[in-house]
């Protein structure tokens, strides 16, 4: 008797600026990760995020990526992807989730978001590439009032601990020299000052 067929991978697709990432990205990827039996969780740094750059100054794109890498470096099924940067232009996941599934055929997709972005997805630019490509998660942070499911989108609901952290609020602590101890992953934290980022605002 043959050797029964692996079971196809199942890859989740956290995008995001990442301007800079904390411990509420890696919970709830790591969450992601445990709940949906997924084989590996891709935290996608945005080369150009179409939505912010008319709004605020954004890091250098190798600069996010850096910082990302060491802070899931040793973290068993997370992985710092650089897709966007190397594909240059514009950020859209459509393109990322395409580019995807073409290297990974066999995969299950898993495209992890928050409320916040959950509630955006109309927004998107050819969103509805998307909601055929592969199954969307939302991670409600406990304490937070969740959004309706999305319509057209098979949807599973995830729930983490509320974490009152936000990249804004962590860019200003870091320009005022202010303490990020536990809210930025150590590794991140030296890369953050090893290319002396965010510094230059105060």
């Amino acid at each position: 008797m043959g050797a029964a067929p692996a079971r196809p991978e199942r890859i989740g697709v956290f995008g995001g600026t990442f301007d800079p990432v904390h411990v509420g990205h890696l919970v709830a990827a790591l969450e992601a990760r445990q709940a949906l039996d997924l084989d590996l969780v891709l935290l996608v740094v945005a080369n150009d995020p179409w939505q912010k750059r008319d709004v605020r100054a954004v890091t250098a794109a190798e600069d996010r990526y850096a910082v990302v890498a060491a802070a899931v470096e040793g973290i068993d099924g997370l992985e710092a992807s650089r897709i966007e940067i190397d594909r240059g232009g514009e950020s859209l996941t459509a393109d990322t989730v395409a580019e995807l599934a073409a290297v990974h055929p066999r995969a299950g997709l898993f495209l992890v978001v928050g409320t916040d972005v959950a509630a955006e997805l109309g927004t998107w630019k050819r969103v509805e590439e998307l909601q055929g490509a592969l199954q969307l998660v939302v991670v409600d942070r406990g304490g937070i009032s969740s959004v309706p499911d999305p319509p057209g989108w098979k949807v599973h609901r995830l729930e983490i601990p509320a974490l009152e952290i936000s990249s804004s609020d962590l860019r200003q602590r870091l320009a005022q020299g202010r303490n990020v101890d536990f809210l930025i992953p150590e590794a991140a934290i030296r890369c953050i000052r090893s290319r002396g980022l965010y510094a230059s605002n105060r």
